[in-house]
């Protein structure tokens, strides 16, 4: 292993690529060599960025892979869905350690793509090399994986709120229903008429509640777990906040179960890992987004409503951070040998 790992963040002008650079830059294995964007090639990372002012002093240069083969030994590809399939082939046959952002590699099952992505995926041999970067479940296989496959943020806060559930036999029900709050950066820098923030400001809107895309992984991440055929459902809703994602899911107890059995089955589920926090009373007795804003932080809680046996696992997450390029950089730290929390040991902001 390198004393310093050099890295190319591809895609770098974004909210995601930003995020990667402010943990990057302060990482004590990893050197940023190369930072691109197309549309502001040549210009400085701050000209974007002004929170990096005075700690890159790098400019963005436009993506070639010729260029940057043998200026780098990984690749943080913040692209949007489906343009990582052009580049993630070329970068690994030259041996390079790729983390890929978008969806392209996150689905085992090739014929999702057709269902959710609306394409062929050209690659399935690399969908089984592929490693779903979500630590919590999948610590081992990361180590010296060249691929990782980083989830998406709703998924994320779905899967951490469900897992546990699924794992422990909390409820023999195989359906679920995720209800997720999420921020407006989660619509990125260049925002529709829908994601605009102005648009969304004082608005608490469903959408795409015909159908959520990150359900895909959620159902292959919570099978994988329970061994049988999990059906999830995600209804994200936009909120007026602009980071953090609460993932509320929603179960039926199979028999009535004390609080007390329920804690010691997350809390020996998530035993040990870094990220995740256990919410349980104080003053605020669930996990609340503003709490981990800025972090890579996971809080995780639950609720039940004896009356009729309603189980809602909660989790709450920083859409940018462990949705994202938090979660993106402690999963490459797992493969590279380095500790877990290398650029991560960041205290979440409060007030937010």
């Amino acid at each position: 292993m390198k004393d310093r790992v050099r890295v190319a963040v591809v895609g770098g002008s974004g909210y995601t690529g930003g995020e990667l650079l402010r943990i990057l830059v302060t990482h004590p294995k990893i050197e940023i060599s190369v930072i691109t964007s197309r549309e502001y090639a040549g210009k400085p990372v701050s000209l974007v960025h002004p929170n990096l002012r005075g700690l890159l002093s790098i400019n963005f240069t436009n993506f070639s892979i010729d260029k940057i083969s043998d200026k780098v030994d990984a690749v943080f590809l913040a692209l949007p869905h489906g343009v990582s399939l052009n580049y993630v082939p070329k970068l690994l046959d030259l041996g390079l350690t790729v983390v890929d952002l978008s969806a392209d590699f996150r689905l085992k099952n090739p014929e999702l793509y057709k269902i959710w992505y609306n394409y062929e995926h050209p690659y399935p041999d690399l969908l089984d090399k592929a490693v779903y970067g979500l630590p919590e479940l999948h610590f081992e296989e990361l180590r010296n994986a060249k691929l990782i496959a980083s989830p998406g943020c709703n998924a994320t806060a779905t899967i951490l709120a469900l897992a546990p559930v699924v794992a422990s036999k909390i409820t023999d029900e195989k359906k679920f229903i995720s209800d997720v709050k999420v921020g407006s950066s989660e619509g990125g820098a260049k925002p529709s008429e829908g994601s605009h923030h102005p648009e969304r400001q004082n608005a608490i809107r469903p959408y795409e509640a015909e159908g959520h895309r990150h359900a895909a992984e959620a159902e292959q991440e919570l099978s994988r777990i329970a061994k049988a055929n999990i059906s999830v459902s995600i209804v994200p809703h936009a909120v007026s906040t602009i980071r953090g994602a609460l993932a509320s899911a929603h179960t039926w107890l199979s028999n009535e179960l004390e609080e007390i059995e329920i804690w010691k089955r997350i809390a020996e589920f998530y035993r040990g890992k870094k990220f995740v926090r256990i919410v349980r009373g104080n003053i605020h007795p669930y996990p609340d987004p503003k709490y981990v804003i800025g972090s890579n932080f996971a809080d995780i809680g639950f609720a039940i409503e004896k009356r009729i046996l309603r189980l809602t696992a909660f989790s709450a997450i920083d859409n940018l951070m462990k949705g994202a390029a938090g979660q993106a950089v402690q999963a490459f730290n797992i493969s590279m040998g380095f500790n877990e929390d290398d650029g991560l040991k960041l205290v979440p902001l409060r007030p937010a």
